[in-house]
């Protein structure tokens, strides 16, 4: 009931306002405002009115013409980059260290045995490819089962239009002619030519180099998948002989300051302050000597000759509790050197959504880190590869050797997938995946980067390295003996070069402060308006639509009049007038009567004497007329 009561009281407070229709709300809306323009349309006259009409409609239609565009630049989120340089005391950063060869030699030698002897032989024919040069020395006969499963195929293109296709372990050879490659190729491979022979993949290399590397990868990954990870890792190099000597600032250290990590591609690697188990050191100075200070072995005498072609120590600086990609973020340092690192930092700020498309720990990403299982933090590299191998294992049936594995999935191998090679190999050049990977992995919000400069010098110098080398052999081997050379011995010193740091941070382009002043200024110095100028649109909005209402209702009223029924005449004028200057009439209800019973007639009124209303003069009336 109050609500009627009010809604009723609003009404009648509209109609004490500007007006009763849309032109008399117009008009007052015109007369009344403080924008520049509407006045001088109901003021002027027919031709200033015109003129000033379209003035105002025009200069109306280029104000929301520029807050169109200033709306739209706001929420475009764009961002602004701002460099900052400070001075602090700095947390030192992870240090991992590595081999390039990951596995010792004469560990795993009797794994790759078979491996061995078959890319030997294939180097000599490839070396010797007219088999009338070949040795006639007998050789044991070789296991051609890993060449069967993945050939490598010699192309002669010393003739150019008429090139030779040759399998290296069969006489037999193909001419190109004006065959293609993809047409030639299949006679040679056995697992091209049977049924479903379209699960074949073919690359070339223009080096024999490339393409036993990467052959001999590919083989020793089926074979090393199978082994289990604590015989990989003993198979490895250990820290007690890689580390010879460490120091850290003034305090001595070694490799028991080291946490052990499995690589894929390196083996064995150990992580200097990673921050796990103590908390991360904090630099007490910049400059070399308070820094860290390593001298590695690498023993190169014991590397894989067909699987490691670089020799040395692969390092990377990290932030703590990350997770080391030394094959994409590392660096290599040279045997027989001296190499000293100076560290810059640089800290990045990202802002967040809606700005960028970044994360803060990785819990808003639509995919399963595999790396978590290290107890790492978020990274964008962990996120890419841990796509891949969740792609792998959907597609493949197995994962690549070189990712952890989800629960329940074991690495792929030439006995138990016999075809993962060209699934790994489509994967891995499918545009699509790939896409959809960088989709669905985010950077993250703060990140730490840092920039080295290296430098190197030979190590130890001619003079000095005899008793270097004895002092450092009986260290390790406790022999008298030398036992150690300039081919394996690696110096490192890091150090930060100076305290300052580089803050990198984004900050809002547009804000919504911008937003209102910007939309201000454009409606103040196109039209002359201001806030209220705004509020009073606002008002005569209001008005318009109670008008509206008002119309409504009266419009529902005049069709709920139209159907009310009489149940005889209708009422006279006459009494509708009387009934609404008098409360108390009530017209005669004739509904009592018969029907066949006329009405009394009703007494009329006399018409009046309209000569009694002339007037004349008095000395015309004489007394007959006072009788009368």
């Amino acid at each position: 009931m109050n609500l009627k009561k009010y809604f009723v009281r609003a009404l009648h407070r509209l109609q004490k306002g500007p007006g009763y229709t849309y032109k008399e709300l117009l008009v007052w809306y015109c007369d009344n405002t403080n924008t520049h323009g509407p006045k001088r349309i109901i003021k002027e006259g027919p031709k200033k009115k015109l003129i000033w009409f379209f003035l105002t409609l025009l200069f109306a239609s280029l104000v929301f013409w520029q807050w169109g565009i200033l709306i739209n630049t706001y929420l475009s989120y764009n961002v602004t980059s701002s460099l900052s340089i400070g001075f602090k005391t700095m947390k030192f950063p992870a240090v991992t260290v590595c081999n390039a060869n990951p596995f010792k030699y004469s560990e795993v030698k009797h794994l790759l045995k078979d491996l061995d002897r078959l890319i030997e032989a294939a180097l000599e024919r490839i070396l010797q490819p007219t088999p009338g040069n070949s040795s006639e020395s007998p050789s044991p006969p070789l296991n051609l089962r890993l060449w069967h499963q993945i050939p490598l195929v010699l192309i002669d293109e010393h003739d150019k239009d008429n090139p030779i296709i040759l399998d290296i372990f069969e006489s037999n050879q193909t001419a190109g002619g004006n065959q293609t490659h993809d047409t030639a190729l299949p006679a040679l491979c056995p697992q091209c030519s049977h049924q479903g022979s379209d699960n074949c993949t073919y690359r070339n290399f223009t080096s024999a180099a490339q393409a036993v590397t990467e052959w001999y990868i590919l083989q020793s990954t089926s074979i090393l998948s199978q082994v289990p990870l604590q015989d990989r890792i003993r198979m490895g190099y250990q820290a007690e002989d890689m580390i010879l000597a460490c120091l850290y600032g003034a305090e001595p250290c070694n490799y028991k300051n080291f946490t052990q990590i499995y690589h894929p591609d390196h083996g064995n690697c150990y992580i200097f302050n990673w921050g796990m188990d103590e908390e991360a050191l904090n630099s007490s100075n910049p400059g070399a000597e308070f820094g860290l200070k390593l001298i590695l072995d690498i023993s190169q005498q014991d590397y894989i000759p067909y699987l490691s072609s670089a020799a040395g120590a692969r390092l990377m600086l990290h932030q703590q509790k990350s997770f080391p990609f030394l094959k994409d973020q590392g660096i290599y340092a040279m045997a027989g050197t001296e190499t000293s690192i100076g560290v810059l930092v640089d800290e990045l700020e990202r802002m967040g959504y809606p700005y960028s498309d970044c994360t803060n720990n990785g819990s808003d990403v639509p995919v399963r880190n595999l790396y978590s299982q290290y107890n790492t933090s978020y990274s964008i590299q962990a996120c890419l590869r841990s796509c891949f191998q969740n792609h792998m294992v959907e597609i493949c049936g197995c994962g690549h050797y070189m990712f952890p594995l989800p629960e329940g999935v074991n690495y792929c191998n030439n006995e138990d997938n016999p075809g993962w090679a060209y699934c790994y190999s489509s994967l891995r050049s499918s545009i699509r995946h790939r896409q959809i990977c960088i989709d669905s992995c985010k950077e993250t919000c703060n990140d730490t980067q840092y920039k080295m400069t290296i430098s190197m010098a030979d190590w130890p110098s001619e003079a000095s390295e005899d008793w270097i080398f004895h002092i450092l052999s009986y260290e390790r081997d406790m022999s008298t003996n030398v036992t150690l050379d300039r081919n394996g011995i690696i110096k490192l010193n890091i150090y930060f070069q100076e305290y300052n740091y580089r803050t990198i941070s984004e900050s809002a382009a547009t804000t919504i402060v911008w937003l209102l002043s910007s939309l201000g200024g454009q409606f103040g110095f196109w039209m002359g308006g201001s806030v209220l100028c705004l509020i009073e649109f606002g008002e005569i909005i209001i008005d318009s639509l109670w008008i509206t209402i008002i119309n409504v209702i009266g419009w529902c009223r005049g069709l709920r009049q139209k159907r009310v029924r009489y149940p005889d005449a209708p009422p006279t004028v006459s009494e509708l007038v009387e009934a609404h200057t008098n409360l108390g009439f009530q017209h005669e209800d004739t509904g009592t009567l018969p029907r066949d019973e006329p009405l009394p007639p009703e007494p009329g009124t006399p018409p009046p004497n309209y000569d009694s209303l002339r007037v004349q003069p008095l000395d015309v009336l004489g007394p007959e007329s006072d009788m009368e």
